[in-house]
């Protein structure tokens, strides 16, 4: 049996092969999880994903599971322990920016009932499939992206770019942008 075709950005790190395989693309529709990658996605300004996705464990442990309500009680004793933690990014900026989104996120979920029933909206509530044929195909952002940016920015989140709001809804499955010639692309999934 031949080797599987994937996206070109996927390489041949175990990590990173797994990531694309298992979670890229595929529609998250739990809280905790769409908190954990919104989350994720602002700590990758700069850096690349790998980089995230290795520390994703240590991610996990230093922020209670990215459990909203306890990630929104943290106070700056908490912001200095975590400042010391060698398994995540230390960026005072991006670890404010989880305690700060934490809190937008629970005033969201009450609004709403949840993140999940406000987040598709921007995607009229279904994945928006491409049928891209090359990376260079893929944007930086979209108008859903942008619209996305500047509803949370409004609502109190940082770290929300358009383009870290399109690699959220590519990692959460709202925009499916795997590769024509791509196993994971749903056209050839059937």
């Amino acid at each position: 049996m031949g080797e599987l075709e994937r996206c070109g950005w996927a390489g041949n790190d175990p990590l990173y092969l797994a990531y694309h395989d298992e979670e890229w693309g595929v529609p998250v529709h739990n809280d905790c999880k769409l908190f954990e990658m919104l989350c994720l996605e602002g700590a990758q300004a700069g850096l690349s994903w790998l980089t995230i996705l290795r520390k994703r464990a240590h991610y996990r442990v230093a922020f209670d599971s990215f459990d909203p309500v306890k990630v929104a009680a943290y106070d700056e004793a908490k912001v200095t322990s975590l400042l010391e933690n060698p398994g995540i990014v230390r960026n005072r900026l991006k670890i404010e920016a989880f305690i700060r989104n934490a809190r937008a996120f629970l005033e969201v979920q009450a609004e709403f009932g949840s993140f999940d029933a406000y987040v598709w909206r921007f995607v009229d509530g279904a994945p928006i499939v491409h049928r891209r044929r090359s990376l260079h195909e893929l944007p930086a952002q979209t108008p859903e992206s942008v619209a996305m940016s500047k509803e949370l920015k409004r609502r109190g989140f940082t770290f929300v770019g358009p383009t870290i709001c399109y690699a959220f809804m590519q990692a959460c499955g709202l925009v499916n942008d795997h590769l024509i010639s791509c196993f994971r692309h749903p056209d050839r999934m059937r």
